[in-house]
Formats: structure tokens, sequence, C-alpha cells
């Protein structure tokens, strides 16, 4: 349970209709299973999974009833001594009438009964025959052989080790609803939402069920675990599929499909919930559930390490679906263009100036100033493309700035800066062979005044070409290539960028578009402000210098996306780079970017505008309103105990 991941289990055991021995057989060993052999410490079995779903009348016989109440009893003793809270689904008799209940059982107690909301009375349900509907308040109960149980649906089940793990149930049909009883449960506290539920198989309803989950589970911002009933039922007339689910916030994290294994094994991440729900205001919760009058069951875990078996996106900020990538990426480079076509239109700009240095950020720059140009009807020559060769300036990004300007029809204009940066040199009273950072930030400095100044002669805007990895890193030189009258690309880290390009090459019908491009993306990313080598080769590689953007994108979603700690961004990048990166390398570069990160916030608090085309952005005026002289010590201090 370190770092918040807790392992669930949706399970879907064999049953036999009305056989409560067999089943409470079932339920043990698959309890048990789940437990002792996977590490889950919330197990949910199905609805009504002590006597089976499609009893029908036979919920009206005494002997079906006793032997259920029984039944749950021994699987409340036969599972006392497994490390886990227990969700299954059983028929409970109180004043005379039959509800349709989820018991809660920790420790072999009991710790609460929560009966089923809306009761199915349509099409092939008739539940109303045999259930009636549970309410919202809570009253104690004497339920197999235990006194004063709780029973009603507002119910939390708590965990004392781990505070933000608070378990809630709903049974099947309730989540169906226009107003399912889990939403207040997340109002109340809830984290993780458990569904005991038999809901049979039609043609379609799989994907609608899966959708459900997940959108549930997006809109409470929850976990959500779904168990259901399996083909040991009647299939007298439905047929039921074990379809198992688990969801986090909007993405599915384990499936047992239908018909299938019966069962969905997983690890949800409570504290990340916690995290969200804290960063969304508009998410109302109460200060104890007592004032929505819930009562709350609290049950003990032991603390463990959860070994993670859930995929962790190794390049989150990259589409991950490949049959969805033209769509992400179209969508992505729309906003992009948009944003920018606005501001063009707004300020009556006549032209676009951007600085080309045939790397990948201006590259991607020039790719959306022409799809903006194009959307307000514009020349595509009157996009200005500055190539400014320098000191450390290759022939081969030199020629492909050239080759791109002339592939998307923009007008490519040659401004050398040696001499200038020389001139200046001498004026500052620098040493011209000591390469320090006063010899670098003078080119980058020459090239923005160069820009700032052709924008005036045109009339036109300067577009930024840096991205939100070199803001988070502060990597671009203050009031250098720091600053543009409108930064297209501020929110688009650089693994992004590369993917961006590559679906631009990919796609394009210019073949030669795309051959600069697939050169460019070939090109080691370098600032070029240092000489090039012997050979001509670019001597200056930032990756060798700040750490490979993988890792750095990887920290930063984490860290300003999700507001995880070191060491839980340290475990998360060990499991999802691991196999790229040994532990040693990912530690090292992340103290680099805590460093880097907390250091030169000064840079982002005076960004220029751009669009947010992600969920994570580093705006002063948006996502990160952060300190400039804020401390990293107590950051640093936790990766030092590693």
């Amino acid at each position: 349970m370190q770092d918040g991941f807790v392992k669930v289990a949706a399970v879907t055991p064999e049953v036999r209709v009305a056989d409560v021995a067999f089943n409470v057989d079932a339920c043990v060993a698959a309890a048990s299973r789940a437990c002792t052999e996977d590490g889950a410490s919330v197990v949910v079995l199905p609805e009504l999974a002590v006597t089976g779903y499609t009893c029908e009348d036979l919920f009206w016989q005494e002997a079906l009833l006793d032997a259920a109440e029984q039944g749950l009893a021994d699987f409340a003793a036969r599972t006392a001594d497994l490390d886990a809270l227990l969700l299954v689904g059983v028929p409970v008799r109180v004043n005379a009438k039959l509800y349709n209940c989820c018991a809660a059982i920790s420790s072999g107690t009991i710790l609460g009964v929560v009966p089923k909301r809306h009761i199915p009375t349509y099409n092939e349900f008739y539940e109303g025959r045999h259930f009636v509907p549970g309410t919202a308040d809570v009253v104690p109960i004497d339920v197999a052989g235990q006194l004063d149980v709780p029973f009603g649906t507002s119910q939390l089940f708590a965990c004392e080790e781990l505070p933000e793990l608070v378990v809630a149930a709903e049974i099947c049909e309730d989540l169906w609803v226009p107003e399912p009883p889990s939403i207040r449960h997340a109002q109340a506290g809830a984290t993780l939402v458990c569904n005991l539920s038999a809901s049979n198989a039609l043609v379609g309803k799989a994907d609608y069920r899966r959708e459900l989950v997940r959108g549930q589970s997006a809109r409470l911002v929850c976990g959500y675990v779904y168990a259901s009933a399996g083909t040991g039922e009647s299939t007298q007339d439905l047929v039921f599929s074990g379809h198992d689910l688990v969801a986090e916030n909007g993405r599915l994290l384990a499936e047992g499909v239908p018909f299938g294994g019966g069962r969905a094994l997983t690890e949800v991440d409570v504290r990340q919930l916690a995290a969200e729900r804290r960063r969304m205001s508009t998410f109302q919760t109460v200060a104890n559930a007592a004032q929505l009058d819930y009562h709350v069951s609290r049950f003990t875990l032991d603390v463990h390490h959860v070994h993670l078996t859930r995929w962790v996106d190794p390049h989150p900020f990259v589409p991950s679906d490949a049959s969805r990538r033209a769509e992400r990426c179209e969508d992505v480079l729309a906003i992009q263009a948009h944003g920018l076509a606005k501001r063009l239109g707004h300020t009556r700009s006549r032209h676009a100036v951007i600085g080309l240095s045939g790397g990948l950020d201006s590259t991607l720059a020039l790719l959306v100033t022409v799809r903006a140009f194009d959307l307000l009807g514009l020349a595509r020559e009157d996009v200005i493309a500055v190539t400014m060769p320098g000191f450390g300036t290759t022939d081969r990004t030199h020629d492909n700035a050239a080759q791109l300007a002339d592939a998307l029809g923009a007008t490519l204009r040659e401004i050398a800066i040696a001499d200038a940066v020389r001139q200046h040199f001498a004026d500052i009273g620098h040493d011209e062979s000591v390469h320090d950072v006063t010899y670098e930030n003078s080119q980058a400095r020459e090239r923005t005044q160069i820009l700032m100044d052709v924008a005036n002669q045109e009339g036109g805007l300067v577009i930024g070409t840096g991205d939100l990895s070199e803001l988070a890193l502060g990597w671009a030189t203050y009031n250098g290539d720091h600053m543009s009258m409108y930064a297209v690309n501020a929110s688009v880290p650089k693994t992004l960028v590369r993917h961006l390009v590559r679906y631009v090459a990919d796609t394009c019908d210019n073949a030669a578009e795309k051959d600069v491009l697939l050169d460019i993306l070939d090109t080691p990313v370098s600032p070029e402000l240092l000489p090039a080598t012997g050979d001509g080769q670019i001597a200056q590689r930032t990756e060798d210098l700040v750490g490979p953007y993988e890792l750095h994108d990887f920290f930063l979603y984490e860290v300003l996306r999700h507001g995880a700690g070191p060491r839980k961004v340290f475990r998360l990048a060990r499991h999802a780079l691991g196999g790229t990166y040994d532990d040693e390398t990912i530690l090292s570069w992340l103290k680099v970017f805590y460093r880097r990160y907390f250091a030169q916030q000064f840079k982002r608090s005076c960004l220029p505008d751009g669009p947010k085309v992600g969920s994570a952005a580093v705006s002063p005026r948006g996502d990160l309103r952060m300190p400039s002289d804020a401390c990293s010590t107590l950051w640093l201090a936790e990766l030092e105990e590693l």
C-alpha cells in the first residue's frame, strides 16, 4: 500500500443456483486466491453470489434464506485470516422484508450490510417480485450471528493505515440510474466504489457497461471495481458473462473479458485520486461523512509494498492508442494553429516571423504557422523563416531549414549573427575563446533581437518555438529564445513535438517536405551555440547536458499533473522505463529535474502567451502559479533517502 497503491480484485466464482454450500466454498476459494496468491487488499464478488442471482421464486423459500444467512456467517469465519476487505452479495431479511445486499467483511467481522437502492422490474428483470429497495438511513441489525451490524446505503469503509482508501458499495442497477448512490458516496469521501453486479449478456451490452464504468470513475474521480455474475447462473432465459472491470478516473485498468477468466486484478492509486480531488475546486466533498448522515466503519490492513502490474505509460504526453493517433495529433495541431490564427487576426498582423534552426521545435512552429495562415486564407510566402547561422551552426541544420521553408512555401531569410555577436563581445569585453554562458546566451539574445526587429519591419508577430520540456527545465535563454510574441509550442513537451513532426512526415503528400522532416527527426537535439566538431558535426547535444527528454517528460507529467512526490515519481519511472534506464540513471536525472524545476521558475513567471494543448502546462496565468524563490529542500531530501 506504499505510495497509495491498493491491489483490488473483481472476481466471478463459479456458482450453482440455490446451492449455498457450493457457492460459499467457491467464494472462499476465490477470495483466498485473490488475497494470498495475488496480494489483493480489496476483493469484490458478484451480486447474490452466496445463493446465485437467478433463484427467482426460490427467494421465497425459508430454506434458501436460512442457508444464505448461515453461508454468510461461514464465509466470514473462513476468511477471517485474510488481510483484505471482502464484499460479497447475499440476500438479507430485515423486518419481514428481503433485501438484495452487499456484505462488507474484514477479519471475520461483518462491518456493514449495504442494500441495493434501485430494484429493476422491467424487460427481463423482475427483482421487485422478491426484493424491496434499501434506504439511505443506516440502522443496526442482527445478521449471520453478529449483532448491531450497520444496515443501509449510506455507508463507508475506511482503512486505518491508508486514509485515502475509503470504500463504498452499490449494486448493479444502482449504477445505471440517473443518480447513482455512488455520487453521494464520493461526496462523502469514497475513493473506491465497488459494484456487485449480475448484468446479463446482450449484444453490444459489454461495450456500454465498459463505458458506463469508465465514465462513472471519471465523473467521481474514483476507482471503480465491477464484479459481475458468470456462466454458473441459470440460462433459462438469460446468460451471464462474468464481465469484471476495474477503472480509475476514466481509465480502464483491468478487464476480465466476457466469458473469459472471470477476474480483473490491478492496483488503484487512491492517493493520486485524493490529490486530483484537491486540485479540482468543483469537486465538492464534506469535511466529515457524518454531515451527509454516513456511517463509517473502519478496517485494518497490513502495510506492505504492492508490486505494480498496472500499465504506466512511459510516454504520457504521446498518444498511446495507435488507432486514434491521427485524431489526437490533428487535435493538437488544430489547437495550436487556431490559437495563432486568432492572435494574428486580432493584431492584424501581415506576417509571421520564425527563427528556423533546422531543429524539431522550430520545425513544429513553422508547420503550425503555415496551417494558421491557411486557416486565415493568407499567403504562405508571408511567413518569414529566418535562419541565423552562428558559431555552432552545422551544414546539416542550415540546409534542412532552407529546404523546409522551401517545401512549405515560406519566405526564407538568412541573417548571419557572427559579426554582430563579436561586436557585442567587444562592447562588453568578453573573450570569444571563453565558451561560457555569456558566449552562448549572447548568440541566443542576438537572434531574438533580429526576429523582433524583422517583425517590427514587416508588421508581424514573432512566433515562439520553445517547448514545454525546455520551459520546465529552464533550458532557454532568459529574454532570448525564452521570449516571443506568441509561443505556439509552450505546452507541447519534447516527446510530443517529435511525435507530431513524425505524424506530419508520415501523412504529408509532399515528397520534399517528407524527406526533410525525416532528416530533422534524425538530427540530435542541440541549441548549436558551441562551435561544431572538426568534421562539422554537432558538438553540443542537449540530452547529454540536461538528460533524456523521455525521462524528463515522464517526471514532468507525474509532478505537474499528479502532484506525485519524488519517491513515487522514481518508483513509477522505474516501472515504466526501467527496461531502458537503470536505477542510477533515473535517480540522477530526477535530481537534475527537481533542481532545475525549482531554480528556473523565474523564467516561467513571465512567459509569453501560448495555447494550452494538454492536461499539463506551465503558464503563470493558468496551470502553474509557483513562487520563483521556492525551496527544493524537501524534495531533494526525499531523493537522498532513496
